[in-house]
């Protein structure tokens, strides 16, 4: 029985210019959209993928008609092992100021943090005399001229 999350094993049974569709177990079918084929653009699905070709895919939905969604990309992004992010070393340099662990900052402070730093970057906009951003209008003779 198939169920959202599942990878299966299928057969590519039709091309269409939104999508593949593919045969999967049990007799049943459904279809992968052409944004689920690859995790590159995918301007031509003939390119990618030919009738009758084996593919492995991803259930992503079940209407309630019974339409199954289906993707490629995400069956071989699961397949893959995640790889962690090495930490970073050095410094947290963050516009010439030392940046504190966000490890250490709750959410809030984070937002806090951010809403100083905008509202600094906002400051010396208007006060860099590019009339552009000084805040005043920039139409000439107001109203009545």
């Amino acid at each position: 029985m198939l169920e959202i999350g599942s990878v299966v094993e299928g057969k590519v049974s039709g091309l269409t210019n939104f999508g593949a569709f593919v045969s999967l177990p049990d007799g049943k079918s459904g279809m992968v959209h052409i944004s689920e084929v690859s995790t590159s653009f995918v301007k031509e699905i003939r390119d990618v993928l030919q009738v009758g070709q084996d593919v492995k895919v991803k259930v992503i939905g079940i209407s309630d008609e019974g339409k199954i969604s289906l993707s490629i990309k995400r069956a071989a992004e699961d397949a893959q092992p995640r790889q962690r992010r090495a930490p970073r070393r050095g410094p947290n340099v963050w516009q010439g100021q030392q940046r504190p662990s966000s490890e250490n900052l709750s959410f809030e402070d984070m937002m806090a943090r951010f809403k100083q730093v905008s509202d600094e970057k906002m400051t010396d906009l208007k006060h860099s005399g590019d009339p552009r951003h000084s805040g005043g209008s920039s139409r000439r003779g107001g109203r009545g001229s």
